[in-house]
């Protein structure tokens, strides 16, 4: 007869461990290891060989078919555009995001364009955080009134696979997948065996209904979804929902799609009526920008196929303290602090007696090396106190050596710049010719020295 025995599971990061311990060696968080039964195979130690199966029938690739799968618009563009032109019928989808950042509202905004198509009869948002009353205030507050919306307020898994089963809906949103429990697993709710045993029945129930299910999923202080990663694994499109939540701007991520590129990005902004998407992101993030200030750049970043420009913003004040402040939001500490010491070294700028602080407007986070040169130049003008042209686009990476390398989607970036209307771009001398079309003056540069002589 098999041995029962246990192990301890990290209710973060799903690490799993022989005993007891306080502390998670692999996420480092305290007092998350849970402990979880497990069955033992018996003395042996060997897998039970499965028989008893059928064989069951194979189907050529070639006659496969290939068309594409049914889809219903949200009629948020920024929204379809994520998704890959919609939801699938029959597929399981992940929203994650810090909590506030707006998943409950972006999705109650989609039931309304959702129900707008000719065949949605009935859409059903579950709730286990919020009680049918705050759904409503809340959509209240939306100004969202639709018939078709129907709400139930409950935690219980198997009460919930009962509903979607009896009621049949078009589209279920479960809110959120941490809440949900099931009686038949002897843990609390939000626990790794409760999420992933919630998680795997919602997607049974979506395969055999072909009904889509959005899940809300909470992230952890590590930005992951909270669970076990196996949770993504699981599911067909797994986004997520970034950006400050004291800030207006959010960026909807694809990290997972199944039908679908994941390349693809959608830009929101929060207002007063709720989310509202930015079909032009540069023009936006640049049009309250100060012309004629010092400590002024702009770059371009990349978020997945699409191009953007950003403002970054820096000052440089005198440091009464024996050692200067370097500060950053929206920007990488670690990379700034590169970056300063590469001017320093390799521009002759001195820095040691001026605290540095950086600011890349919007709330935008900026993760790719691209924006090096327009960071160093924005220093360097807020040091010398002389503005940059206003009208001046900068691109390119930065070696430890001052040099200035090429950036990838360069053709991307100088297109959506020109667009804008920038008349000048400063970027990389290629070593490899590279096809520029544009009708802005280009001007190329080796190293960071060089082009402060020219440009600041």
């Amino acid at each position: 007869m098999p041995k029962a025995s246990s192990k301890f599971v990290c209710n973060s990061c799903g690490a799993e461990y022989v005993r007891w311990q306080g502390k998670c060696g692999a996420c480092q968080n305290w007092d998350s290891l849970q402990e979880v039964p497990v069955v033992a195979t018996g003395k042996s130690g060997k897998w039970k060989v499965e028989s008893g199966g059928r064989a069951s029938p194979l189907i050529s690739l070639d006659k496969v078919d290939s068309k594409n799968f049914e889809r219903i618009k949200t009629n948020i563009g920024e929204f379809d555009r994520v998704l890959g032109g919609g939801v699938v019928l029959g597929s399981l989808v992940l929203l994650g995001g810090d909590p506030g950042i707006g998943k409950s509202t972006l999705l109650l905004q989609s039931l309304v364009g959702i129900s707008k198509n000719k065949d949605i009869e009935k859409i059903l948002y579950i709730s286990g955080e919020e009680s049918a009353q705050q759904i409503k205030l809340r959509a209240e507050r939306l100004k969202i009134k639709e018939e078709k919306i129907f709400l139930l307020s409950e935690n219980d898994l198997g009460n919930i696979v009962a509903t979607i089963e009896t009621e049949k809906p078009n589209l279920v949103i479960v809110d959120s997948i941490q809440t949900v429990y099931s009686a038949n697993i002897a843990s609390a709710s939000g626990s790794i065996a409760q999420v992933k045993n919630a998680t795997e029945n919602l997607m049974r129930i979506a395969k055999t209904t072909n009904t889509p299910i959005f899940i809300i999923g909470h992230v952890t202080k590590d930005g992951g979804i909270a669970g076990p990663k196996t949770l993504e694994h699981l599911v067909d499109v797994v986004l997520y929902l970034e950006g400050d939540r004291y800030q207006s701007f959010r960026i909807l991520r694809g990290i997972k799609n199944r039908f679908g590129k994941t390349s693809e990005v959608g830009i929101f902004e929060m207002e007063q009526e709720g989310m509202v998407e930015v079909a032009n992101p540069s023009k936006v993030f640049l049009e309250e920008r100060l012309e004629g200030a010092s400590g002024v750049a702009v770059s371009a970043i990349v978020e997945g196929n699409r191009p953007f420009l950003v403002e970054i913003q820096a000052l440089a004040a005198k440091s009464y303290f024996g050692y200067p402040k370097r500060t950053a939001s929206g920007y990488d500490l670690n990379r700034l602090n590169l970056l300063i010491a590469i001017i320093e070294k390799r521009a002759g700028v001195d820095l040691s007696t001026h605290d540095v602080y950086l600011n890349i407007v919007g709330g935008i986070k900026v993760r790719e090396n691209a924006v090096d040169l327009a960071v160093a130049l924005a220093i360097i003008s807020a040091v010398k106190n002389k503005a940059l042209d206003s009208k001046t686009a900068i691109f390119g990476e930065l070696g430890l050596s001052g040099e200035v390398r090429s950036v990838p989607n360069l053709e991307k970036r100088i297109e959506e710049a020109t667009r804008l209307g920038f008349q000048t771009i400063v970027l990389p001398r290629m070593a490899k010719s590279v096809s520029i079309k544009s009708k802005a003056k280009v001007i190329e540069t080796k190293t960071l020295k060089e082009i402060v002589g020219k440009s600041v």
